[in-house]
């Protein structure tokens, strides 16, 4: 926490905070393993970026956020764990201007990573989020802002409802992603994702399953599609930074099969991990 190692029931921030207060801030979650990041550059790449466009000054460089993460996870008793980088534009006065607010905050955390099942990850359940609506050319949609209330109630929806997880379409009506990662879908000889015109997040696990897939030979295409049109589709997965690839086994209350490519795409991307873990 600012240079600074914590236990986290003493790493507290000020009630002022405005990432606190209005979500006036920027966050990445990256798989670490055994010592080693997921494609590092990606992370810190979109996380300066996204502080250059809102105006974020980050007060500590490159190195010195590997040594924080190095001294955090120097103790981990597990092999895998999630990193959380967290940027805030911090303490201010009251009120949505950003003046005066000259102090940010950069926060590193570590939690467990999510245990996979022997087998692998079990397809989930998407249910179509009509009631939220992604803004359709939102530039924040680019960044990981500290403010994802629109997916936290959309995925709240969705479990109220018995699914997993909540398929988010624009304010076009056109399939965005889902409450917590990226979508792909199936259809003949070709894999299909959304545009990021559409409002999507630019994952660092989407980019590295559309490397493989052309490293496959396969067709990609970004295309811009109402939710219907995944009813034909022959197999629709999801990509998080934390899990990678996982199937989907229902959207609403149709059965979506599970296409045969999705293992040996789940197997390049795997073998690509394997070759862009890089030492913190």
């Amino acid at each position: 926490m600012d240079g600074q190692v914590l236990p986290t029931a003493e790493a507290v921030v000020s009630v002022s905070d405005r990432s606190f207060l209005y979500g006036d801030g920027l966050f990445e979650s990256l798989p670490w393993d055994s010592g080693r990041l997921f494609r590092w550059r990606e992370h810190w790449d979109r996380l300066t970026c996204g502080a250059r466009f809102l105006g974020i000054r980050i007060d500590w460089d490159e190195a010195q956020v590997r040594t924080g993460i190095r001294a955090i996870t120097a103790s981990m008793e597990s092999p895998q764990a999630t990193v959380r980088l967290h940027l805030s534009r911090g303490v201010g006065p009251r009120g949505y201007s950003p003046r005066g607010a000259d102090a940010p905050r950069l926060i590193v955390t570590v939690h467990p990573a999510p245990a996979m099942p022997l087998g692998g990850w079990p397809a989930l359940a998407l249910k179509i989020c009509r009631t939220f609506a992604v803004a359709t050319g939102d530039p924040l949609a680019t960044y990981k802002s500290a403010n994802k209330l629109l997916n936290v109630l959309a995925r709240a929806e969705a479990e109220t409802q018995g699914f997993d997880e909540a398929l988010l379409i624009n304010t076009d009506g056109v399939v965005t992603e889902s409450s917590s990662g990226n979508v792909f879908w199936w259809e003949e000889d070709s894999l299909h994702t959304p545009p990021l015109s559409a409002g999507v997040l630019p994952g660092v696990t989407r980019g590295a399953v559309l490397d493989c897939a052309r490293e496959l030979g396969w067709t990609v295409t970004e295309t811009a599609a109402l939710p219907s049109r995944l009813d034909t589709s022959q197999g629709i997965f999801l990509t998080f930074s934390t899990r990678g690839l996982v199937p989907v086994r229902a959207l609403d209350s149709l059965a979506v099969p599970i296409e045969a490519r999705q293992s040996r795409l789940q197997d390049a991307f795997l073998r690509r991990c394997e070759r862009e873990w890089e030492p913190v």
